[in-house]
């Protein structure tokens, strides 16, 4: 801890907008994470709820089983929620219902991904700040040495100092950078599963229910 401290304090001023970015980040990932989580549905258990109540023309279970799991903020149960609703409504045509199936998705998706594009853009500013930082005491080493009326050979150890010094950013810099890219790519995956789910789910849906309707219809 106390090796962590001084590399802080030897970074100088520059290690600020390092650590800021690094607390930013980490929250948007704890926040993420627990949204996404939250956003996962039991794709098997909500689907063959769903393709029961489209087979027995009996949808207001469905609706209001997927309604009460869209309240706990899952994604795929209130997106499947929207186009039971019209299929339900004998005056509404498959193009109502693959509308509202739409329109819900584009619904959910921004609440997904609401604030994951900070992540890059902290981990470039922590990254550019450490690389600033080093370059800034690189300048101001050189211009020390340059100046001091010292021995030659003393100059060659100030140097190593202050170059030593200087990397403390960069270190820093690359130390908040790389995990926060990694979680990033973690927290993408787990929205493009979520997103391949309901794009999956809702073509199932409208697949069953033209199917039914065909069927109805021809007898």
């Amino acid at each position: 801890m106390s090796g962590f401290i001084s590399a802080i304090q030897e970074g100088g001023p520059w290690m600020a907008p390092i650590i800021i970015s690094f607390v930013f980040a980490m929250a948007i990932v704890v926040e993420r994470f627990m949204v996404l989580l939250g956003a996962k549905s039991n794709q098997k258990a909500v689907m063959a709820t769903v393709k029961k109540a489209i087979m027995s023309n009996n949808f207001d279970s469905a609706i209001r089983e997927c309604e009460g799991l869209a309240q706990k903020k899952q994604a795929l149960p209130a997106v499947l929620a929207a186009g039971l609703k019209k299929a339900s409504n004998p005056g509404k045509g498959m193009q109502d219902m693959e509308g509202a199936l739409e329109q819900e998705t584009l619904k959910v998706f921004p609440r997904l991904t609401k604030r994951m594009a900070f992540l890059p853009m902290l981990a470039n500013v922590a990254t550019l700040s450490g690389l600033l930082g080093t370059i800034i005491g690189l300048i101001d080493s050189f211009a020390a040495l340059g100046n001091a009326n010292i021995d030659p050979s003393q100059k060659q150890t100030l140097l190593a100092a202050g170059i030593s010094k200087a990397m403390y950013t960069t270190a820093g810099g690359l130390v908040v950078a790389i995990p926060t890219l990694v979680l990033n790519s973690i927290l993408t995956s787990m929205l493009s599963n979520i997103m391949d789910q309901i794009d999956q789910s809702a073509a199932e849906v409208l697949n069953e229910t033209r199917a039914n309707r065909s069927t109805k219809a021809a007898k």
